[in-house]
């Protein structure tokens, strides 16, 4: 075989419709381009993202979403203060699992984090993905330990 032997394969390239050229090019008298009007034109058309008169979908985009954008994959943390945590007993472990079992968190697949706010009374064993700095010192402070769950990037 030799390079002026190769072709493509049967039926795999076709010769583009040459459209505007009369019935005898087997189109019919509109050539499949309708009666009159822009499309019907030689080099007629509208450009990308013509909507007719509308405002275009691009420029109507900032106007819909207000100031900014929502990220597609932003992490939305279930959010739980140490005050919170005041049912669970001495020497017990708070989880994500715990968590869910008590009805604290409203969606138990997204990550836990911890927060400040309150006061934790009695040592606990804390597993969370994310623990903000003063949750972290007064769970030790009451003699507790803090573990950070891998998973989300934390801080």
């Amino acid at each position: 075989m030799k390079l002026n032997d190769l072709k493509p394969n049967e039926g795999s390239k076709k010769s583009r419709n040459r459209v505007g050229r009369g019935t005898s090019a087997g189109q019919g008298k509109t050539a499949g381009r309708g009666t009159k009007g822009q499309g019907a034109r030689s080099g007629g058309g509208t450009r990308t993202y013509h909507q007719g008169g509308n405002l275009p979908f691009y420029r109507r985009l900032p106007f819909v979403r207000g100031q900014g954008f929502t990220p597609l994959h932003r992490v939305q943390y279930q959010e739980i203060n140490l005050d919170q945590l005041r049912s669970f007993p001495a020497g017990s472990l708070v989880s994500p699992d715990t968590l869910a079992a008590s009805q604290l968190l409203s969606d138990s697949l997204n990550p836990v984090v911890i927060l400040g706010r309150g006061e934790v009374k009695v040592a606990l064993k804390v597993q969370a993905h994310r623990v903000s700095q003063g949750a972290r010192k007064k769970i030790e402070a009451a003699g507790g330990s803090v573990e950070i769950l891998s998973g989300v990037s934390s801080e």
